[in-house]
């Protein structure tokens, strides 16, 4: 696990984000071009080295009720990732990613794999030729996956 110091380091390395000092010893990193009126892309990084990373409008990541990933446990290359997609999903609107979308696929610890279909307005998920969940939001379908141990 990577030390507050480490995290906050990384994270300052992105010139696009301002820092914002809040209680409690917590910082957090605000997106001031963000094209949403979300401008928070890490929210309470915190000097125990927990903290929240904004992924709403990202694909992959199961997020809390507010749109955030937990960044704990993350590494250095998996906190880089997620900001650059935070910041990216702030700067472009999120219509034009999803007509682009076709298929995902998602596999767990022992090889099986779900795969992730936009259809119309909802999002199914497939287990071979069987449906196996129906979605209104790729978020949902998200949280689903990540719950029952599959990753993008």
């Amino acid at each position: 696990m990577l030390t507050f110091e480490q995290k906050l380091s990384i994270i300052e390395s992105f010139p696009e984000l301002q820092r914002k000092n809040v209680s409690l010893g917590r910082i957090n990193f605000h997106f001031e071009e963000s094209i949403y009126d979300k401008k928070n892309v890490v929210y309470h990084l915190h000097p125990n080295g927990n903290g929240f990373v904004y992924a709403e409008y990202v694909k992959g990541y199961a997020v809390n009720d507010k749109g955030m990933v937990n960044i704990r446990d993350f590494t250095e290359e998996e906190l880089r990732t997620l900001i650059k997609k935070s910041i990216h999903s702030l700067s472009v609107e999120d219509d034009a990613e999803t007509e682009e979308f076709l298929e995902e696929e998602w596999t767990n610890e022992d090889g099986q794999t779900l795969v992730l279909i936009q259809e119309d307005d909802m999002w199914n998920v497939y287990a071979g030729l069987n449906l196996d969940g129906t979605f209104t939001t790729y978020k949902e379908a998200a949280n689903y996956l990540h719950e029952e141990g599959f990753s993008a």
